[in-house]
């Protein structure tokens, strides 16, 4: 599994920030806990979202950002013709790869953000209609990536509630290697 960011001084803003970021990846990463790629890619509504779909996604929408922040492009495009990839894995990616890949996007995301002088600052972002027009803020960035990690996170909470009846309460336990109930 992938090990947690080291959001040292949470007290500050900076690492307050990293620190719920890191808290609501691992509300994804639980959700995965004991189940095989075969499980995880299960879609259990009618939704199309799974627990690995969610999993490569999250990884690469941090990614993404990090690298629009940094002014270089993301590691991997993605265009109406590839989208659908974007919620599944594909030919020699694992549930492990895909975590192993998520947990260095972190750690560069960690240490990119505590790079940074201030979080007041700015880049322009690509011209694309669901991107805002203005120039965001590294902290725009952090509360964005918050935001979609929490969305996510609930979602994966559902889906693993809905393929077993574990709840996110029960996977805290088990991450802890404690009993629960």
């Amino acid at each position: 599994m992938v090990t947690h960011v080291n959001a040292e001084a949470p007290g500050d803003e900076r690492g307050a920030l990293l620190a719920f970021l890191d808290a609501e990846r691992g509300g994804i990463r639980r959700a995965l806990l004991g189940l095989t790629d075969e499980q995880a890619a299960t879609r259990p509504s009618a939704s199309e979202l799974s627990l690995s779909g969610l999993l490569k996604h999250v990884a690469e929408v941090e990614e993404g950002w990090i690298s629009r922040a940094k002014g270089v492009a993301p590691a991997i495009e993605r265009t109406e013709a590839n989208w659908d990839e974007c919620f599944c894995l594909i030919e020699g990616e694992t549930v492990e790869s895909v975590l192993a890949y998520w947990g260095q996007v972190a750690e560069r995301t960690e240490e990119f953000i505590r790079s940074l002088p201030t979080l007041d600052a700015t880049f322009a972002l690509p011209d694309e209609p669901w991107f805002p027009k203005e120039d965001v803020s590294m902290r725009w960035v952090l509360l964005r990536l918050i935001t979609e990690m929490s969305r996510h996170s609930g979602h994966a909470d559902i889906i693993r509630e809905t393929l077993d009846g574990r709840t996110a309460f029960e996977l805290v336990a088990q991450e802890r290697g404690e009993s629960w109930g």
